[in-house]
């Protein structure tokens, strides 16, 4: 989903509009809309016209990239769930750096960027060859200057072409010549240029209006994260929810790429201040609406979460669970073959079952990273009672902690511009289910090793 968000120097969101995804396919290969949300975002920036915007920060996720030729797109952004040929996987396999090298795993279609590249070097390789590459989120800081940058948290985050060690490009990207080729560093926080003159005309802001180089979504939830001071100072780790659950772990001491199981999609993650983050993750928004029906009744709705969270007792009596994975090549459980086990008739009961899938896939997730102390879930499904509430079950040394401030991705990219700023409330402790997960986790153990 797209998103525009309009906040106050003091911290307070003012406005937010959205646009929901929507892809596109040009020569068979599916695309992301640049041109669709540039179109959208052109109007949604004017609705702004007149009141006195100061600075925009650009957010994205860390599997797309753009490349530029004579100040245009050289060609459409491919997504990162297009798959590249057999041949160009292949041959990409063999190139990438290590693991210890880089905290990237291989991971499926091109959720690696650097398989992206691949797949554009063989399919535009006059345009990729004389191009400025951008990551996704600094295309948007483009579009709106006029100026290429690159920036570290997109480039660090399961791209294969950083090492977070080393602070600096991979040999892969080197070697494939991808480092010249991408735009500048700049900062998160670096000013990169203020608006072009036709887009302060087409939205009727203000030219002067100064713009960062902006950052990687799950980074910006991070940074939100660290305003509370049970988090800032702290071992702790920040699990931000929407389609992706990303765990990401600010350890009180460093820990070794090579101890991260890379195969159970385990990686590093880099912060906006170039720090590694051993980080784990799965598609668990996605995978929750796959059980659910994505146009049902969603987890998360405030008024369902009393019928939600007395449906659990029926759920752990009838043995009722979901085993993974239903993103295969994702999370934990990349290669378990998913199926229901006494699939609930009763609908409040399935989307209960479903929390609780969530749940215990994100408490095997966090143990892979060391994930103890305390855990703030942040984001859409920090609202579903069921799943917090299992959480902190299943999880009885760690403190789980929800934020009462919503919007935390861009209220993240707005602590870039000032730092000092605390999310209005405060954190609220989650109490655990009174249910005996412990068995009902060992019995959804027993049935995948079954």
């Amino acid at each position: 989903m797209a998103k525009v968000t309009l906040w106050s120097r003091d911290g307070q969101l003012l406005d937010r509009q959205t646009r929901p995804n929507i892809h596109r396919a040009d020569e068979g290969i599916r695309r992301l809309d640049a041109g669709g949300i540039s179109a959208w975002l052109t109007g949604a920036l004017a609705a702004y016209a007149g009141k006195a915007v100061e600075n925009i920060v650009p957010v994205g996720h860390g599997a797309g990239f753009a490349a530029l030729v004579d100040g245009a797109l050289a060609f459409a952004p491919l997504d990162y769930e297009a798959a590249p040929p057999a041949d160009v996987a292949a041959d990409y396999a063999q190139a990438r750096a290590p693991f210890a090298e880089t905290g990237s795993p291989r991971l499926p279609d091109g959720l690696n960027l650097g398989a992206q590249l691949a797949w554009a070097d063989s399919l535009y390789p006059a345009e990729m060859a004389r191009s400025i590459l951008v990551p996704w989120a600094q295309y948007w800081g483009w579009w709106l200057t006029g100026q290429a940058v690159s920036e570290v948290t997109a480039l660090g985050c399961h791209t294969d072409l950083w090492a977070p060690a080393e602070a600096d490009w991979s040999s892969m990207a080197r070697a494939k010549g991808w480092a010249e080729r991408f735009a500048p560093l700049a900062k998160a926080g670096d000013v990169i240029g203020t608006l072009r003159p036709e887009i302060a005309a087409a939205t009727g802001l203000s030219q002067d209006i100064k713009v960062l180089a902006g950052l990687h979504d799950s980074n910006a939830a991070l940074m939100a994260a660290r305003g509370y001071a049970e988090i800032a100072h702290s071992e702790a780790t920040v699990l931000s929810t929407g389609t992706w659950f990303i765990g990401m772990r600010l350890p009180a001491t460093p820990v070794a790429t090579a101890e991260l199981p890379q195969a159970r999609d385990c990686l590093v993650n880099v912060d906006a201040y170039g720090a590694p983050v051993p980080s784990a993750r799965f598609m668990g928004g996605r995978e929750i609406e796959a059980l659910i029906e994505i146009d049902t009744r969603r987890v998360d709705i405030k008024a369902d979460q009393p019928r939600l969270l007395t449906a659990v007792p029926a759920v752990l009596a009838s043995g009722a669970m979901h085993l993974p994975t239903l993103a295969p090549g994702c999370g934990p459980f990349p290669d378990a073959a998913a199926r229901w086990i006494n699939p609930p008739a009763d609908w409040y009961e399935r989307r209960a079952a479903a929390c609780l899938y969530a749940a215990l896939v994100t408490d095997a997730a966090l143990d892979l990273i060391g994930s103890d102390d305390r855990l703030l879930v942040e984001g859409r499904f920090a609202e579903a009672q069921v799943f917090v509430r299992a959480l902190a079950s299943l999880r009885p040394h760690t403190q789980v902690f929800v934020a009462n401030a919503h919007n935390d991705v861009s209220f993240g990219a707005l602590r870039l511009i000032d730092p000092t700023l605390h999310p209005s409330g405060g954190l609220a402790l989650v109490e655990p289910l009174d249910a005996d997960l412990d068995t009902y986790r060992n019995r959804w153990l027993a049935a995948m090793n079954a």
